[in-house]
């Protein structure tokens, strides 16, 4: 038979619970670092920052198995002349015989400038830019280095828009946690 707890027992284990947890019984917080970045691609021309690797392997019209690579701006802002942050490098594989536009896709964001210089994140997931383009994809931020070490999250980005017929803008929102 188990017997009540006194209230000054239950005050001293609220307060235990006070100090043992203080950020959740503070504000909430949850540890996530948040970076809001805009990724700038050449699409053609002599500066191009994205290249066709491999078409696909069916021929015709298909895009499935198509290996694309690209080295793309990282920076704070939309315009092209905002603070350079760094690159976004990485790999795309058409992979959906259903949509053209999907791909697998596998990015490292390499800061060489800015509060997170030389530090990188990785983001690993599925794009799909197809339809209307407003689409918000969204993909796994899988690891990182230095300032990200551990890192785990996601990413939400959306097509921003085309500054020129030869380039795209794409606004990427991250959320990340770190170690633990």
């Amino acid at each position: 038979m188990s017997t009540p707890c006194s209230p000054a027992t239950l005050a001293f284990l609220a307060f235990l619970a006070a100090v043992a947890f203080p950020a959740a019984a503070a504000d909430g917080n949850d540890g996530m670092t948040h970076l809001h970045l805009y990724i700038h691609e050449t699409i053609t021309g002599a500066n191009a920052t994205t290249a066709l690797l491999n078409g696909s392997p069916l021929g015709g019209n298909s895009s499935f198995g198509s290996l694309s690579a690209i080295d793309d701006e990282l920076r704070e802002g939309s315009d092209p002349t905002s603070q350079y942050l760094g690159r976004a490098e990485g790999l795309l594989v058409q992979a959906d015989l259903g949509s053209p536009a999907a791909s697998c896709t596998i990015l490292s964001l390499v800061f060489t400038d800015g509060d997170y210089n030389g530090s990188t994140l990785v983001v690993n997931g599925r794009s799909d830019f197809g339809g209307d383009g407003k689409a918000v994809v969204e993909r796994g931020v899988v690891g990182g280095t230095g300032r990200f070490r551990r890192a785990r999250g996601y990413s939400l980005m959306t097509k921003f828009g085309n500054p020129t017929p030869s380039t795209v803008v794409f606004e990427m929102e991250l959320y990340v946690k770190i170690g633990v």
